[in-house]
Order: structure tokens, then C-alpha cells, then sequence
């Protein structure tokens, strides 16, 4: 069947697949950092130094991505990928910006498999996470400052925060509520939307291409069941539902995936989830890749290497597949939906509520790098947690702020940063 989106007129600097496919593995090689260092990396590729796309072909994606569940730096890439050579283009592109940090987590989720429990390489790990936990404050006050431009934001964000600190409440819920709101206040405020242009392609056709997609992610999911692999299919259907909820990227869905993991399967520990959290801080790619790590741990331990390496294949395929899915269902809609108010106003009130969650996470992850034990205090419906403080760690507190030093004060680069303090908390382990 031809691929319509071959048929729109490209640009005219539109580049062949070789191009494409040397730009795009760059980017995915070099997009250590995070969704913000990235989407700044693909800007300066993409924008500035080539004429591939316009400043307002790019803004209105990545307002498009970020309505979207899942990573949007890996979906942008996908996006244009498929605006400059259609649906191969956009395989090739959105595939190579995970590909390189998939094959680095896997190596290094084997590693800590087998030697993650020896004293040195958990020293060197404290490093890793005292940093993390630096990153993910910096993240809070950086999509703070885009993100909380009226008062409404500020109640969104602080109802966020209560809801999942204090309440516990689920974390897609609290996302719906707050897409709700913002749709409601988008029509109310704006009113319908005036001269939207019309989508470049027929729904007839968008409807195949979600079948198509659904298929791919559905039907091996289906096939797992039918031969009764039931821990695949445990990390297949759970992925699966984690894709659908990923609002906020990997730091805004990890205290609702570790809770998960945690407590109601049982595959990995909280400090684990950690160290999973900061071996996908080190490499290239989507930080959601932290699932790859537990899929694979999850396998591991109950069937071995094999097992391991399967439930990795099943993580990634159910992760990044919906994400596929999005885009190329939905890229053709993107200068349409770009011009209306009511998903306009879902948009901010989702990226106002994440704040509060990044918030929550921020405590939460602190609390259990700063602190050998970490209880529970209840009072009615609220639960809040409670270090002990006679079990602070001193070295723990002394990373993250010298982490904090060299990133915020210094601005130095993420990679050298975490380098530095995983090579301090191995002399730390090595000293006491």
C-alpha cells in the first residue's frame, strides 16, 4: 500500500535517507540530559543548522508531543522524521533515538544483576543517585518556571502535589482531573477555535494506521497469554498500561511505577528502582528506558539470562510501540489540533499538575538516598512518609551537594557530573 505521507509536498531541503539516518543517529548518540536537553540538541540540528523544518513546524510538534503520553523528545524525533521522509523516515528516526541507550541499559541492567549487590559497586551507585536526585529538583524548578504562569496553575500544581503525597491518589487519575479542568477552561476562556486548517490526510486512513499499530502492540501481547508466559505477560500488560499514562515523562510516572514494581509485583526493591532510575540517567536516549532495566531485572530473577533478555525485548516493544502509534496516527492532525483552545488548555493544565507529582517524586527520592530507613505515618486518609533521622547518611548529603555544585553552579555536563560522583562514592566506600 503507498504511504500517503510520501505524496505531501517536502521541503525543498528535505533530506535523503542517508542524510536522515546519519542526523538522526548523531542525535540519538548525543542525547544524554534528559527531554529538555534533548528537544534543545534535535532544535539546533533540525532548525538552526539545517532548514529541515520551520521554528513553527517544531513549536507546534512539541506541543503536540507533550499532550501525548510517553517520552516526547523520542516522539518529536519520530515527528519529524516522518515530516521530512513519511513513514520510513519516521521509523528511522524515531528508532535510532532509543536504540543506542536500549543496548547501554541492557548491558549495564546485566552488570547489576550480577555484581549490583557487591559493596563497591552500591558505593558507586550512591554517587549515581545523589546526583539523580539533584537532576530531578532541577527538572521541578525548570518546568516550574515554563509551567506555572497563572494562579489556576498553582492550585493545579498544589492539588497535584497533595493528592499523590498526602492522598495517594492514582496518578492517571489525577492527570484526567487535571486534563478536565484545562479543557474546560480552554473553551471558556478562548472559545472555539477560528481558520484550523484541515488534516493532511483522510480518517479512513487514520483509522488503518491505528489498527496497524494497535496490532503490532496488541497481537504479541495476545500470543504471550496464549502460551501461558506468565511473568511476560505480567510485563507486557503492566508496560503497556504504563505507556497509556506516562504524562511527564520517566521522573513524573517513577513514584507510581515503584510503587508498583515494589509492592504489588514484587520484581525489585526501592533502592533498585534507584539505581535503575540512575543507570538510565548515565546513557543516551529516553529516560522511560529506566523500564528496560526492571523488565529485565523482573525476568531475570525468575527464569535467568534468558528469561532477562525476553521480558527486556517485551518492555521495549510495549514502551515504545504506542509511541509509534501517536505519532503517525496523530501527525497529520498536528497544524489542526495545534489551533484548538480545548486541548490547548488540557496541555497546560497537565504540564501544571506534573509539576506537583515532580514535586512528590523530589521528596520521595531524597528521602530514600538521604536515609537508611524511611517509615510511614497515617492520620485518617493522609499517609505521609517519615525518615528516621538517626539514619541520615552524611556521604549521601555530601554528594548530592557537590553534584549540585558542578551542575548548577559550575554547569557542567551531565555525563562528567556523574562521573565525578559515582568515582567519589567509590573512594567514599573504600575509605569507611
Amino acid at each position: 500500500m503507498t504511504d500517503r505521507s510520501q505524496e505531501r509536498a517536502l521541503p525543498d531541503t528535505a533530506p535523503d535517507m542517508a542524510d536522515l539516518t546519519r542526523v538522526f543517529a548523531r542525535i540519538g548518540l548525543l542525547s544524554f540530559g534528559g527531554p529538555a536537553a534533548q528537544i534543545a540538541l534535535m532544535h539546533r540540528e533540525l532548525v538552526d543548522e539545517r532548514p529541515w523544518l520551520t521554528e513553527r513546524e517544531y513549536l507546534n510538534a512539541l506541543s503536540f508531543c507533550m499532550l501525548l503520553p510517553g517520552p516526547e523528545a523520542m516522539q518529536l524525533a519520530t515527528y519529524a522524521g516522518w515530516k521530512l521522509r513519511g513513514t520510513l523516515g519516521g521509523l528511522i528516526a524515531g528508532g535510532l533515538f532509543v536504540l543506542p541507550g536500549a543496548l547501554v541499559v541492557l548491558l549495564l541492567a546485566l552488570a547489576y544483576a550480577y555484581w549490583g549487590q557487591v559493596p563497591l559497586v552500591e558505593a558507586l551507585f550512591l554517587g549515581v543517585k545523589a546526583t539523580v536526585v539533584v537532576i530531578v529538583i532541577q527538572a521541578l524548578f525548570k518546568l516550574a518556571k515554563r509551567a506555572l504562569i497563572l494562579p489556576d496553575h498553582w492550585v493545579i500544581a498544589g492539588l497535584a502535589f497533595l493528592g499523590i503525597f498526602a492522598l495517594h491518589l492514582p496518578f492517571p487519575l489525577i492527570i484526567a482531573l487535571a486534563a478536565a479542568w484545562g479543557a474546560w477552561r480552554g473553551a471558556a476562556e478562548t472559545g472555539e477555535a477560528l481558520h484550523a486548517p484541515a488534516p493532511l490526510q483522510p480518517h479512513g486512513e487514520t483509522a488503518g494506521t491505528v489498527a496497524l499499530w494497535l496490532a503490532l502492540w496488541l497481537v504479541p501481547l495476545g500470543a504471550l497469554w496464549a502460551v501461558d508466559a506468565t511473568l511476560l505477560t505480567e510485563v507486557g500488560l503492566f508496560f503497556s498500561k504504563l505507556a497509556v499514562v506516562t504524562f511527564g515523562g520517566a521522573y513524573a510516572v517513577l513514584a507510581y511505577m515503584t510503587q508498583q514494581v515494589v509492592q504489588d509485583f514484587g520484581w525489585l526493591t526501592t533502592p533498585e528502582m534507584m539505581d535503575g532510575l540512575g543507570l538510565a540517567e548515565t546513557t543516551p536516549g529516553p529516560l522511560i528506558l529506566v523500564t528496560e532495566f526492571v523488565g529485565f531485572l523482573a525476568g531475570f530473577r525468575e527464569g535467568g539470562v534468558a528469561l532477562g533478555l525476553a521480558a527486556a525485548l517485551v518492555t521495549l516493544w510495549v514502551t515504545f510501540i504506542p509511541c509509534f502509534l501517536w505519532i503517525f496516527a496523530g501527525a497529520p492532525y498536528i497544524e489542526w489540533i495545534s489551533a484548538q483552545p480545548r486541548l490547548r488548555g488540557a496541555l497546560v493544565a497537565i504540564t501544571a499538575a506534573v509539576v506537583g507529582v515532580i514535586l512528590n517524586l523530589s521528596l520521595w527520592f531524597a528521602a530514600h538516598v538521604f536515609f537508611g530507613s524511611v517509615g510511614e505515618v497515617q492520620a485518617g486518609p493522609i499517609t505521609l512518609i517519615r525518615p528516621d533521622p538517626a539514619t541520615l547518611d552524611p556521604v549521601a548529603v555530601g554528594l548530592a551537594a557537590l553534584a549540585a555544585l558542578a551542575l548548577l553552579w559550575r554547569g557542567w555536563p551531565l555525563p562528567r557530573t556523574l562521573a565525578l560522583a559515582a568515582a567519589l562514592g567509590l573512594a567514599a566506600g573504600l575509605i569507611w
